[in-house]
């Protein structure tokens, strides 16, 4: 079963409707702000179809982007191109990345860290990051929570209808895991079109985060509430990691 392959065509439609990534990225630059960091280079990891590196690459004098999904690149890129944004994008895993540049600012939104199911591929991601931060360099990155994997979408299924995208999403908890099992209806005409995608994503503790990332180097500036100046709590549903080179 596919994963962001059809979906990168709605993506947006469907993210839109709980992200504001306008919100985000002015957040992401009052942290930069207040941390002295230099804006030059910027890369944001697991792209999408760019709506986050879209919001912060201006106020860079370098963006760079990736994601692993091609299709979802291909949309980034278009987009990127239609507001004139210099950009890098890169089809690459980010539990492998490889790039040359180092940078002031990484990046990594929408819980992609949680589709990062094995504990040794988790620390080779963040040991990338590190190895691309600049000194004193920061990295922000946010996760579902614990709280939210287990107890809210755990074993539960959920719907969206709208007049172009209906969509029936089916998750099963298993040891920490959940599967997300999609199904989309598209309109195409006086037609709907099916596809199907499965996701997977680890839920990961707090604690075990905050550990992994101080055992590689990390020096943890702030956890809050889903970007917003609040601590998190137990109650979270997205937990926001601001660490440092």
């Amino acid at each position: 079963m596919s994963c962001y392959e059809n979906f990168a065509s709605i993506y947006d439609e469907l993210i839109y409707d709980d992200v504001n990534y306008k919100y985000w990225a002015l957040k992401i630059l009052n942290i930069c702000d207040n941390l002295n960091i230099d804006r030059k280079n910027y890369l944001d990891l697991a792209c999408g179809t760019g709506n986050l590196t879209i919001e912060l690459a201006p106020y860079f004098l370098n963006t760079y982007a990736v994601d692993l999904s091609q299709e979802m690149l291909s949309i980034a890129e278009e987009k990127l191109r239609q507001k004139n944004i210099r950009s890098k994008v890169f089809c690459q895993n980010i539990c492998s990345l490889n790039i040359k540049n180092q940078f002031n600012l990484i990046t990594c939104a929408l819980d992609s860290t949680n589709y990062i199911i094995d504990e040794d591929d988790l620390k080779n991601y963040f040991i990338g990051v590190y190895k691309l931060l600049k000194d004193d360099g920061v990295f922000i990155f946010d996760m579902n929570s614990y709280n939210k994997l287990t107890n809210i979408l755990g074993n539960n299924t959920f719907n969206y209808d709208s007049e172009d995208v209906t969509y029936i999403w089916e998750n099963y908890l298993d040891n920490d895991i959940v599967n997300m099992y999609l199904t989309f209806f598209v309109k195409n005409g006086q037609v709907y079109n099916r596809f199907d995608e499965e996701h997977t994503e680890k839920a990961y503790t707090e604690d075990t985060i905050i550990s992994i990332l101080k055992e590689l180097g990390f020096t943890i500036y702030n956890i809050v509430d889903c970007y917003n100046n609040t601590p998190y709590t137990k109650e979270s549903e997205r937990i926001t990691y601001i660490v440092r080179k």
